[in-house]
């Protein structure tokens, strides 16, 4: 029986860390144009997240962006795709203090009404130095402060930073 356990337990251990999905939501009272302008420049980021104080875009064989974070650090993303038609981003982490690998990341946006936007903000990546819930809370508390980010971004305010 000992065996067995052990065996079992090997063999658990010896698995490929399984990807974590985060998929956090929320409404913007603005067009969806509107939103839109403020998420699909890929460097506009820097506009409305309040953790991020700069952005320079690099554009040589892929479109890539360095955020300069408040407080200091930087995060290097690679744009994969951007649609104006699906009103979609998306996007991979090059390199960054974030407790995450394999990070790949997409913003999409739908019309609620006229003059209301879904966001949805999603990932699926593999924790790396935190537990899968510590890498969770980490990206989903970066989606909800970009929600408020946008909120008041697009009311007039600027972010937070």
């Amino acid at each position: 029986m000992r065996i067995l356990f052990a065996a079992a337990t090997l063999a658990l251990l010896a698995q490929p860390a399984l990807a974590l999905d985060v998929r956090e939501s929320a409404r913007i009272a603005a067009p969806i144009g509107k939103v839109w302008e403020q998420v699909a420049a890929f460097c506009a980021i820097a506009n409305w997240h309040p953790a991020v104080e700069g952005c320079t875009l690099r554009q040589g064989g892929a479109v890539e962006r360095e955020l300069a974070l408040k407080g200091g650090g930087a995060i290097e993303e690679r744009l994969i795709a951007s649609s104006d038609r699906k009103h979609r981003l998306r996007y991979t982490l090059l390199t960054g203090p974030l407790p995450v690998a394999d990070y790949i990341s997409t913003i999409r946006l739908s019309a609620v009404d006229a003059n209301t936007t879904r966001v949805v903000w999603s990932s699926r990546f593999k924790a790396k130095g935190a537990s899968d819930a510590e890498a969770r809370k980490a990206i989903a508390g970066i989606y909800t402060a970009g929600f408020d980010g946008l909120r008041k971004t697009l009311a007039g305010q600027p972010p937070s930073h």
